[in-house]
């Protein structure tokens, strides 16, 4: 399997050269560490700061720069604060290019749940639905198995949906998948997992790129940009 850590740095990977960028809370925001060298992307979560960087090292910490999950983080130079209106707005009109959040299921035609599960409270879904609804570019991070067992990338979500249709690909911990005319298409296995048997891990149908097939043994590296480092700043391990 692929460590959060690696996770993080394949969905860096597909991330382009000035781009805003919107994280959810949880893994996504380890995206930060991992972006690829050279390329220049704008990242910022729903609270109203483009222009964030990583968490802070412990000591280091300021109490004003939060992302959406109320975690401190860094704030770049050029970096900008203003309200969740215009943040929205921003996402409304598609100035947000791409979003990366988790998810507790994914169907296998693009449907996202992340917000609710049955019989547990829940504070509020905040802006979640406005951002997949209004970001060209949906990618879920996430592992391929609940901590019961059960698969989360599943032929039809069972609990309350966030977006109908909205994902474009799905970074598990075990494996790759683009979404392609409404279906997984598998694209990478991580080592050591062949395709056989991630389709018993797997909830839904999928059809295996070639090149992933062949490939499914191989241990070659996951994409990654800039090495994540071992160190472990303030809020790094959500």
């Amino acid at each position: 399997m692929w460590t959060r850590a690696e996770m993080a740095a394949v969905a860096a990977a597909e991330l382009k050269e000035g781009q805003y960028v919107n994280f959810f809370i949880g893994r996504p925001t380890l995206v930060t560490k991992g972006l690829p060298g050279g390329v220049r992307a704008t990242l910022q979560s729903e609270s109203g700061l483009p222009g964030r960087g990583t968490f802070p090292y412990e000591g280091e910490e300021e109490a004003d720069p939060i992302n959406a999950g109320k975690q401190t983080v860094t704030v770049l130079p050029g970096g900008s604060f203003f309200d969740s209106t215009v943040t929205f707005g921003m996402i409304c009109f598609e100035q947000v290019q791409t979003d990366i959040l988790g998810a507790l299921q994914v169907s296998g035609s693009g449907d996202v749940a992340n917000s609710t599960i049955p019989g547990k409270l829940v504070k509020g879904m905040g802006g979640v639905i406005d951002v997949v609804a209004g970001t060209p570019r949906v990618i879920v991070v996430t592992d391929q198995v609940s901590t019961d067992g059960n698969p989360k990338i599943v032929a039809v979500c069972d609990l309350l949906l966030t977006g109908v249709g909205v994902v474009d690909r799905i970074i598990s911990d075990r494996a790759i998948f683009y979404e392609v005319d409404g279906r997984p298409v598998l694209r990478k296995v991580a080592p050591r997992l062949t395709v056989t048997e991630l389709r018993v891990l797997a909830g839904a149908p999928f059809s295996a790129d070639p090149v992933s097939d062949s490939s499914a043994d191989s241990d070659a590296p996951v994409p990654v940009g800039v090495p994540i480092s071992s160190s472990q700043p303030v809020g790094a391990a959500a």
